[in-house]
């Protein structure tokens, strides 16, 4: 028991080490060499898992109305569809064909 007479909620700690857990995992995931769009999606994933698990719990929405959860998923649902919508663009280098480097100019100075 606390000093102040309240009992500390045991669920806070359950979610402040799986916090902990999935930030390990993170960093885990981090440092090898994989390629940059599946570490994206992984670390995607896993922040996202993050986010939800603090709003849930920490901010107690797990107890609101429908639709605050509306209201929150709908921009999470539309950044998703873009995220998707872009990789193509994101992931190609296609985007540096055509462009013509700038010919070097012979340094033509007398010393």
């Amino acid at each position: 028991m606390a000093e102040n007479g309240h009992q500390e909620h045991p669920k806070y700690f359950k979610i402040f080490w799986w916090l902990l857990a999935l930030t390990i995992i993170e960093v885990a995931v981090a440092i090898p060499e994989y390629s940059v769009v599946l570490k994206a999606i992984l670390l995607i994933g896993l922040a996202c898992s993050k986010a939800a698990l603090v709003a849930i719990y920490f901010m107690h929405l797990k107890f609101e109305k429908r639709t605050l959860t509306v209201i929150v998923l709908t921009p999470f649902i539309i950044c998703v569809f873009l995220v998707i919508m872009l990789m193509p663009d994101l992931t190609t280098d296609d985007r540096h064909e055509g462009i013509e480097k700038p010919v070097e100019v012979a340094d033509t100075s007398v010393h």
